[in-house]
């Protein structure tokens, strides 16, 4: 009788627990492909890291296997087959933690062996949130003198907090990032401060321009612990988002510094702590935390370009960060550089106010039509359908997660090739428009250049119909050669008027922020953050095989990044809280596979 798909990965699951047991780690790879990969999220490495190919994988169990004694592997629900691929989910023990996995099987000469493996740390054995049936009663019945209300509590905590208590974490930046990690912390136990310089939690959303909206759908974006309403928009408006973000803060009881910059922080290499000066709406407060993180969105600054004459303009001239929106600017003639996700959101809002606007495209940009994108890349994991299929967003993330970057566009490459054919009539006559069409260097898509680079696309909801008709004025493979005072002069010669010039010209590295606040020795210690090392355009190698510096140790000790969108940030503040939570409690955790440094700023 044939075996099933999940008695064929429950076999599976018990070799491998059986070779593992027995510290038979050529047992335990002859189980792998030749080209197997092995992705671990924290539960093996205390790292965020791929293993590819039988070599490395050896290497990491011969460093990892006695301290982690992994146990208790065992077949979550019913395994799967479809084109010759078993899919099954499992759980799994460690010395110290609890841990979910997926598992992708092929069947080889000497019986299935795994094409890819996950494994995920899901809680620390003895500090694991208090939900469910280990939920703190909240009330304290009976009778008890000088009792104190849990407002008075807080208020004390809040008072105390900073000041006569020190944080363990600090977390720099108040958005998506760092509200979301300290929800995360906070139900954790960890003391954690979030510093932000805007005055209330979401303001970094409502600071933005007028149309902004998500162009992520609902389904991919729930925060932690609290999902959206089943009524939230499919694309939520920026303002929307941000009321959100203030009253997931006010409601996860986060300690959140609003009106607070920080100015300069070092290490301490006696105390083994950071000193961090900072002005909380014009006090001075030195902060002493253990651990600081950068949660300062998925960029550093702005980048603004410097071009001759741009002194002697005399109309207005921003990046499109400090974009104020259309309103101001009816009639007038403006420029905008750029021809990714904020040139065109800005480009579109300005003729539907009745702004004469021209965007300068200088190189080609992939454009993934709002519709096709949704039913073709996400709708299988983030949608109603897949919900109704029973892969809510947590189960979403974790699939997202069991495929290794190294091969992660070979499953996109066949979409986007299914999108050039159902947008063929728009691409067509975007080009005969003369807008420059690029699907990425190898035609996997957006999020491949999402991760390798973080720029060069834009989700079209609309605006690529006003580039293609002409609403929306183009001059393409051109620069600004000089700024007049009432013009721009191109690169191809020609002189374009404006009263005004946008610059959607992207945003630097994020360690940008490091060689501010902390010092360039730091910034260059830790190294460029964002980036796979595809040898593509924009990510130069070598090949790194995860995202630099993102979310795991860095080569500084105590300093972590977080960011990325909405579905990054909640997925991996996951695991960076657990190994915050671990070095709060003492819990060894020996860093397996710290990344290089391979490039600087």
């Amino acid at each position: 009788m044939t075996p099933t798909p999940s008695q064929r990965a429950s076999h599976w699951l018990a070799a491998f627990e059986a070779a593992l047991t027995r510290r038979d780690i050529d047992a335990a790879t002859s189980l792998f492909t030749e080209d197997g990969f092995w992705r671990d999220l924290v539960a093996f490495t205390w790292n965020i890291r791929t293993q590819e190919g039988r070599a490395a994988i050896a290497d990491m169990l011969s460093a990892r296997l006695a301290d982690t004694a992994p146990h208790g592997f065992a077949l979550e629900g019913e395994a799967t087959e479809a084109d010759g691929v078993v899919d099954a989910w499992f759980t799994f023990e460690t010395q110290v933690a609890r841990g979910r996995g997926h598992l992708r099987l092929k069947a080889g000469g000497s019986g299935d062996q795994a094409w890819t493996l996950l494994t995920t740390m899901t809680e620390l054995k003895g500090f694991e949130e208090k939900r469910g049936v280990n939920r703190i009663a909240g009330a304290e019945h009976g009778s008890q003198k000088g009792r104190k209300s849990w407002l008075e509590r807080r208020q004390d905590e809040e008072a105390r907090l900073g000041y006569e208590e020190q944080p363990y974490v600090l977390i720099i930046g108040g958005g998506q990032g760092g509200i979301i990690l300290a929800a995360r912390l906070r139900k954790l136990g960890v003391p954690t401060i979030v510093v932000e310089k805007n005055p209330r939690p979401g303001d970094s959303w409502r600071n933005r321009y007028k149309s902004l909206c998500l162009h992520d759908p609902v389904w991919y974006d729930h925060l932690p612990y609290m999902p959206f309403p089943d009524d939230w928009p499919v694309f939520a408006p920026k303002d929307k988002v941000g009321d959100w973000l203030e009253m997931y803060a006010k409601v996860m009881e986060i300690n959140y510094w609003g009106s607070t910059t920080a100015k300069k922080a070092s290490f301490n290499e006696v105390t083994g702590e950071w000193e961090v000066r900072v002005d909380r709406d014009g006090e001075e407060v030195l902060l002493r935390p253990k651990q600081l993180v950068f949660a300062l969105g998925v960029s550093g600054y702005a980048n603004v370009p410097r071009i001759a004459g741009a002194d002697t303009f005399e109309g207005d001239q921003h990046h499109s960060s400090k974009h104020p929106g259309p309103e101001g600017y009816k009639g007038k003639k403006v420029v905008v550089l750029g021809s990714n996700n904020s040139a065109h959101d800005i480009c579109a809002a300005l003729w539907e106010n009745d702004v004469d606007v021209t965007m300068l495209q200088r190189s080609s940009t992939h454009i993934a039509p709002s519709k096709s994108l949704m039913e073709l890349a996400l709708g299988g994991l983030y949608s109603e359908e897949a919900v109704k299929n029973g892969i809510d967003h947590h189960k979403a993330d974790l699939i997202f997660a069991s495929v290794p970057y190294k091969i992660m566009h070979s499953f996109h490459i066949p979409v986007y090739d299914e999108m050039k054919k159902r947008d063929a009539d728009l691409y067509s006559r975007l080009e005969k428009a003369g807008f420059m069409l690029d699907f990425g260097d190898d035609g996997s898509g957006l999020f491949m250049k999402y991760l390798r680079r973080g720029s060069g696309y834009y989700i079209d909801v609309g605006a690529s119909e006003l580039v293609a008709n002409g609403s929306i004025k183009l001059k393409s493979g051109v620069n600004i050669e000089r700024i007049n005072p009432r013009s721009v002069l191109l690169t191809d010669g020609t002189e374009l008027p404006a009263d005004v010039i946008v610059y959607a010209t992207g945003f630097g590295s994020m360690n940008h922020w490091l060689a501010d606040l902390v010092s360039p020795e730091v910034a260059d210690r830790v190294g460029k953050v964002w980036g796979l090392g595809s040898s593509t355009t924009k990510d130069p190698g070598p090949w790194e095989g995860e995202l630099r510096n993102m979310w795991k140790p860095t080569n500084q000790p105590q300093l972590w990044v977080h960011g990325g969108n909405l579905h990054q940030s909640r997925h991996y503040s996951q695991f960076l809280s657990l190994q915050l939570k671990a070095r709060y409690e003492g819990i060894p955790t020996p860093v397996y596979g710290q990344a290089a440094v391979h490039h600087l700023r």
